[in-house]
């Protein structure tokens, strides 16, 4: 956050504590030039738009033989002002309105809540003569805060709305936290205290830590940065200024009232002491909780946003996210409809018209897509460097329902009564990729005509070369005469037919649960329980406060235009709106927490040594890397198991996560409580790869991907076929979808890409939650892993015919925003 007004004591060098008024341009890293000791007035903040007030800072000046910043941390860029001894006293981050920005004028005035033992010296408290407070916080206390004193910036015109008045009492504020508690126990089922779920295989993730630990070993260090200041031995025996004292805001401020922050130092509610911070975070939760409520969106989903709930302008898009956003579904939309594809719910007549769609959004990728997608290297590739990497598993066994029989001479596996070793299956190159949760659900009809969704069984096969081939295709969970075994021997369309029924149901698998449930169902509800259980000063509020950023917003756009009654999924989706819900629901009861834990999920599958898995690569370590990271910081705050233990807070937001999203079910295997502190590092650890590594790799290939229909189809004309009967190409097209539903898609996923404007890649902190020096280390050590991580995946992809570039450090977002 860029600093747009100061309070400076002018240093003359005679010490007679003279105030002038500092202002920078809006967005200026640094002050004007002309700021220096003894100059006179520096020209006003004009902030229009933006932001009010960035920061506010009383400065007391000592003798002229102290260096500048002696003693104290100087946080942002500003020039060296010889002789004085910055302190600073307050630092208000971000002042917005909701639906009018406004800065703080002159009926705003900033005081200390609670003791302040110490007084400013003279004259520090009021701008000198003649300087309006247009643009400024007016009137600082004559105080001096000490740390851990909260904040109370008082405005006219009565509190803002939703917030509790600071007159009311300790015994109200105790009976509105029981009412609020005994609305929730209404409404949940009872909390089962399951077991860690995190201290059984955390062992292996340290292994992981190891194997990665060199990723950052060739990068500089950021010496400038790391580099503590350093005492001045010319004066002996004085003491350093207490400070600085920061308080962090980074929130909407609406109308004009009172709003109380905490001085920014992290603590747990054990290391809260002072009885009016301890209120201070009971109140602020008592209020989140009745600002964000949670409710059954559909049967069987995580818990959300009430339906109708009025936008939050602490969770809504920037306006150039926003516009952005829109601006991409109008200009896609717009060029369908120009080329009269919307219109058209007739089949495609050739290959070369699938071409055309959206030739003015082609890509490389989507060309190498054009040119290889009948290839079997390339289809099998997409499972291990696809937008679904997470599905395939390595097949010790033959399932009994894949009855495969292989023919003479050839390379398939043998029948399943034959040990499925002897073809490799113990040195893991025969792979399956089963689609069986697929089976039984309901299907809609699109542009009057019925559509359908398989449910089959996908065999394959790595070479030494590292290709992967499938063998075998059954379109159906139960073998018989009408649902035949493909294989690559068979005529040309259909066994390319049958490809495009497996990709048909990769697009159904990947869009409803590893997308949407994995990443922003379950994401909503990890924001919502921070928001709701961890207040702004906790250590992991403001871990994981940037991987929260607008995932409550695409979560509610998300059921607003594709997820609602005759929305894109009733228009363009074979299984429609109630077959998708039924999916993401029969998904939530089967996905285990080993799953959503990385290193868990790779030995889980079988899928550990498996060659050119591109994914799995980049995936281990941006996991390492995120690990070591939030390790040290939950090491910083918890000096020991029972620490995790004690913290209430902690274990109200694990709980409402497994109550919430995982619905209760200990069968999940994730945690209702944290008992340890290798248990919270992973936790926490999944939930930041899930809101960042794991959606940018769902979600970021998407249209590369899909552009070209036939690689992704998302809903089939005809039913699966029951014979080998040779087919043409007119027959293989009919099969798949119109060109409006075509259309419709493809706009959908050009929306879906990753939008640069207003994005913030993994690993990118510009609002400063942590104002401690060891957390502020750990974020620049995890910086230069991630720097590390990217060259070497730049320097693999330069090398492969089609580049996987959705887990480089730089193009994943730090939090689920699209």
């Amino acid at each position: 956050m860029t600093v747009t007004q100061c309070w400076w004591r002018r240093c003359d060098g005679d010490n007679d504590g003279d105030t002038v008024l500092v202002a920078a341009r809006h967005g200026a890293e640094t002050p004007p030039s002309s700021h220096r000791p003894g100059a006179g007035r520096w020209p006003r903040c004009h902030c229009r738009g933006a932001g009010a007030v960035a920061a506010v800072w009383w400065c007391r000046c000592h003798s002229v033989s102290r260096r500048h910043g002696q003693g104290v941390t100087v946080t942002v860029p500003w020039p060296q002002c010889r002789g004085v001894t910055a302190e600073v006293s307050l630092v208000v981050s971000r002042c917005r309105g909701a639906s009018r920005p406004r800065r703080a004028g002159a009926a705003d005035t900033v005081r200390a809540a609670g003791p302040v033992p110490r007084s400013l010296p003279p004259g520090a408290g009021a701008p000198p003569a003649g300087e309006g407070a247009q643009g400024a916080l007016r009137n600082p206390p004559r105080e001096r805060l000490v740390p851990g004193d909260p904040l109370r910036v008082v405005g006219g015109g009565g509190d803002p709305p939703g917030l509790p008045s600071p007159s009311d009492t300790e015994n109200e504020e105790e009976e509105e936290e029981e009412k609020e508690e005994e609305g929730d126990s209404d409404e949940e089922s009872e909390v089962v205290e399951g077991e860690d779920g995190g201290d059984t295989e955390d062992d292996t993730d340290d292994a992981d830590d190891a194997d990665d630990a060199t990723d950052g070993t060739d990068d500089v260090d950021d010496s400038t940065d790391d580099t503590e200041d350093e005492e001045d031995g010319g004066e002996g025996g004085d003491e350093a200024p207490p400070g600085p004292f920061y308080f962090p805001c980074y929130r909407w401020l609406q109308g004009y009232g009172t709003w109380e922050l905490a001085e920014g130092t992290a603590k747990t509610p054990a290391q809260e002491r002072h009885p009016l911070l301890q209120r201070l975070r009971r109140r602020h939760l008592a209020q989140q909780r009745r600002r964000y409520r949670l409710s059954h969106f559909a049967p069987g989903l995580p818990w959300a946003l009430p339906l109708g709930t009025p936008p939050d302008p602490d969770l809504s898009y920037s306006l150039p996210k926003a516009a952005a956003f829109y601006l991409r579904g109008s200009s896609a939309n717009l060029e369908a409809k120009l080329r009269g594809f919307l219109d058209r719910p007739v089949p495609w007549q050739s290959l070369g018209e699938l071409a055309r769609v959206f030739c003015c959004f082609h890509t490389p990728a989507t060309e190498y897509v054009l040119q290889h997608w009948q290839d079997d290297a390339f289809f099998g590739a997409q499972y291990l460097s696809g937008v679904n990497p997470v599905l395939l598993r390595r097949c010790a066994r033959l399932p009994p329902n894949f009855p495969i029989t292989p023919p003479h001479g050839g390379t398939q596996p043998r029948p399943r009564h034959h040990p499925p070793a002897r073809d490799g299956g113990e040195e893991g190159n025969i792979y399956l990729a089963d689609y069986g949760v697929l089976e039984g659900l309901p299907t809609v009809q699109i542009e009057g005509r019925p559509s359908y969704v398989a449910a089959p069984l996908c065999l394959l096969h790595q070479r030494p070369d590292g290709q992967l081939l499938p063998l075998a295709i059954q379109l159906s969970q139960h073998p018989g005469p009408q649902a035949p075994i493909f294989l690559p021997g068979d005529p040309p369309w259909v066994w390319a037919l049958a490809k495009a029924w497996v990709r048909s149901a990769e697009f159904h698998v990947h869009e409803g649960l590893t997308h949407l449930l994995r990443a922003h169902l379950l994401g909503e509800v990890y924001a919502l329980a921070t928001l709701r259980h961890l207040p702004p000063p906790h250590p992991l509020f403001k871990l994981l406060v940037p991987h929260t950023r607008y995932t409550v917003h695409i979560a509610t756009l998300a059921r607003r235009f594709l997820l609602n009654p005759g929305g894109v999924f009733d228009q363009a989706v074979a299984l429609g709106r109630r077959g998708l819900l039924q999916l993401v629901a029969r998904g939530l009861r089967a996905l285990p927490y080993a799953a959503l834990v990385l290193p868990w999920d790779l030995r889980r599958r079988g899928v550990t040594r498996t060659r050119c898995y591109h994914f799995a690569d980049d995936a281990r370590r941006i996991w390492a890397a995120i690990r070591s990271f939030v390790k040290g910081i939950v090491q910083h705050y918890y000096p020991c198991d029972a620490a995790v233990r004690a913290d209430h807070e902690l274990q109200a937001w694990v709980g409402e996560i497994f109550r919430r999203g995982f619905l209760g079910r200990r069968s999940s295997g994730v945690p209702s409580s944290l008992g340890s502190i290798r248990a919270l590092v992973t936790f926490v650890t999944m939930i930041i790869y899930s809101c960042s590594a794991h959606h940018a790799a769902t979600n970021s290939g998407q249209f590369e991907l899909g552009a070209f229909m036939p690689n992704l189809p998302a809903a089939m004309r005809e039913p699966p076929p029951s014979t080998k009967a040779p087919l043409t190409e007119p027959q293989f097209l009919a099969a798949l979808p119109a060109m409006s539903t075509t259309a419709h898609i493809l706009a959908v996923l050009w929306v879906l890409r990753n939008e640069p404007l207003d994005m913030r890649p993994l690993g990118c902190y510009p609002e400063q939650h942590f104002t401690e020096a060891p957390p502020r280390r750990l974020i620049r050590a995890f910086r230069r892993r991630l720097a590390a991580i990217s060259r070497r995946i730049r320097r693999r992809n330069a090398g492969l015919a089609l580049p996987y570039p959705y887990l480089d450090p730089p193009a994943v977002e730090n939090s689920v925003a699209i």
